[in-house]
């Protein structure tokens, strides 16, 4: 299926305009407020867009496009739908602050273990990462549209509700940030204990025993682990460990905040720091999430909007910190070894809470994109992970079908859950299901391919892409309240149950994220061939030449038209001279076109001779 990134949007803001606002104003429905992560999700299918691409813009009324407005008609004119969103925005931060603090509960997200006995309201209410890091991307996309829309409307009341809006915008920002901060952690264990013999395993590829592992683990991670030792402020019994070589380590982002993380200093006025419970282990699902978020602190945008004041500069070095040395370690661990990455040995065992599954397979592999994104990636690391992302596509049932009693069916429903450690000290045993498995995959593939710049490896990913697309496509709900978003699992699966419940706005924050990055991606310059390139010049020397001696030709009786034509010739050769470099297939297809007309001159001219003769 064809990826279409605007009609698509367009699309999707319907659908949510059409569940989501009541009367022109914005109605949270039976589950609002009842997980920050959803709530966030939802208001970031509409903010995201609208702050990420120019004709998507919504704080600026007089700018608003046509068809825009018409998907968002349910949200009233052009000078209403801004005005809806920022009640909407308003009311979120009024139902996730407690005592002037913010909160990032996860709400329905989490779930129980134990079938007979619900989890408390303590355990709803605990944060979570994925809280912490969609909170950063909701509230810088929040303080972006605020400041353009500010200048723009007249309305004095309106005005007023901005002010304050950005003052809980900006605490819930700096809050977000101080959790994460908290929330990552640093995991040093022994090579004989369970861990650290699933990490030698992986590792060692059946091919390295523990001690050869270790010692190549000990030279490769020797920068790492000094960085580690010298910028973070640990526990003392994780950095007396850390500076022991024949340990073993993992860094990451725990699914929330840590026990016994100390508190974060700070200026800003974001209340009491609760005290943590999650166990010091990193999860790769969260580390992922952390990720994604973390970046948007030092996107183009937010530096030249300036959304960040001085304490959250500091703050925003902090996860920097830590979100290079994360990416780092992990894009080591995934191509340990260079004639066979642990990330082609698919599926990935995780040491921390020894399950295995596709989904870490992807989860490592998304790291090791970003990693690829921030350097400069080399033809083999791209062409080796392109060849990890088909694997899981067609492991994951998504570019294959599916079998009788097939097992990859819980990949997708009701999808991979994660045990919380440490969520169990204040009640029943905590989980967290992820079932975005082929959304994922689809937004790292697109990352992929904005990425490549070989013509071979950017059509394997967009094909692969459109496929995972047309998948994830189908799964929209088909009727409910929810039609035309997600999730309906059935609809690609028909071996599963029909399942009720909330929107997945998690599924459908990735799929609007995901139309964001292929617009961005058509909106950069094309691959250029240099095959192509050399071609063009030669042509364009030839094309010049020709029509240089075509001016100097005697003109006919009828040299008006004659002229009129040159000059148009000379036009095009213009413009393929401006475009051979960038663009050396349009400029081949402008200069055959002046070849043909060129041509047909010169036989004119040589008919006319010979009837002459």
């Amino acid at each position: 299926m064809e990826i279409k990134p605007r009609q698509h949007l367009l699309d999707i803001w319907q659908a949510i305009a059409r569940h989501s606002f009541d009367g022109g104003e914005w109605a949270w429905g039976k589950w609002g407020g009842q997980s920050s992560v959803a709530d966030a999700e939802r208001l970031l299918c509409l903010l995201y867009p609208a702050t990420e691409l120019p004709s998507f813009r919504l704080d600026d009324p007089d700018t608003t496009q046509t068809d825009v407005q018409q998907s968002l008609k349910r949200a009233g004119g052009r000078l209403e739908i801004p005005a809806s969103l920022v009640m909407a925005a308003v009311e979120f931060m009024r139902i996730h602050t407690d005592d002037k603090r913010p909160t990032f509960a996860g709400g329905y997200y989490f779930q129980s273990r134990d079938k007979e006995q619900g989890l408390t309201e303590e355990q709803r209410q605990l944060g979570v990462t994925d809280s912490f890091s969609m909170s950063i991307t909701l509230c810088l996309a929040l303080l972006g549209f605020l400041k353009v829309y500010e200048s723009k409307t007249r309305r004095g009341d309106m005005q007023e509700t901005i002010r304050e809006l950005k003052i809980a915008t900006s605490n819930r920002l700096t809050a977000a940030m101080v959790s994460l901060l908290r929330s990552f952690t640093v995991n040093v264990y022994d090579t004989d204990s369970s861990q650290g013999q699933t990490l030698c395993e992986l590792l060692g590829q059946g091919k390295l025993s523990t001690r050869q592992v270790l010692e190549k683990f000990q030279r490769r991670f020797r920068p790492l682990r000094a960085a580690i030792i010298e910028s973070f402020i640990l526990g003392l019994d994780v950095q007396e460990a850390l500076k022991d070589e024949s340990q073993l380590f993992e860094c990451g982002w725990a699914w929330g905040l840590v026990r016994d993380a100390p508190e974060v200093e700070t200026e800003e006025a974001i209340g009491p720091q609760p005290v943590g419970v999650a166990n010091p282990v990193p999860y790769l699902y969260f580390t992922v999430v952390a990720l994604d978020g973390i970046q948007d602190l030092f996107s183009d945008r937010t530096l030249t909007l300036g959304l960040l004041n001085s304490e959250q500069q500091k703050l925003a070095e902090a996860l920097r910190l830590r979100w290079e040395i994360t990416q780092q370690y992990w894009s080591r661990i995934a191509r340990f070894d260079r004639d066979r990455w642990p990330l082609e040995d698919i599926p990935w065992l995780t040491t921390g809470q020894r399950l295995e599954s596709e989904y870490f397979s992807l989860s490592v592999a998304a790291i090791l994109v970003h990693d690829l994104m921030r350097r400069r990636a080399t033809d083999d690391d791209l062409t080796r992970t392109v060849r990890v992302m088909e694997r899981l596509a067609e492991r994951g049932r998504i570019t294959s079908r599916m079998t009788r009693d097939d097992p990859m069916i819980q990949l997708h429903s009701p999808g991979v859950t994660l045990p919380l450690q440490g969520g169990g000290t204040i009640g029943p045993p905590m989980d967290w299901t992820m079932s975005d498995f082929s959304v994922q995959l689809l937004k790292r593939t697109v990352q992929l391919c904005t990425l490549s710049r070989n013509f071979s490896t950017h059509d394997r990913l967009l094909r692969l892409a459109e496929d995972i697309f047309g998948h994830v496509w189908r799964r929209r709900m088909g009727e409910g309240e929810g039609v035309g978003l997600w999730d309906n699992v059935h609809a690609a699966y028909p071996e599963t149950a029909l399942t009720e419940g909330p929107v997945s706005w998690n599924i459908t924050e990735r799929v609007t994220e995901v139309m964001v990055q292929v617009h961005n991606m058509y909106a950069q310059p094309p691959i250029r061939s240099l095959e192509l390139t050399v071609l063009a010049r030669a042509l364009l020397s030839e094309s010049m030449h020709l029509l240089g001696n075509e001016q100097m030709a005697p003109a006919p009786n009828s040299d008006g038209q004659r002229g009129m034509q040159l000059r148009a010739m000379e036009v095009k050769l213009r413009r393929a001279r401006d475009l051979v470099d960038e663009q050396p297939g349009t400029a081949y297809s402008l200069m055959l076109d002046v070849l043909r007309q060129l041509d047909a001159l010169a036989r004119a001219r040589e008919a006319a001779a010979a009837q002459g003769v």
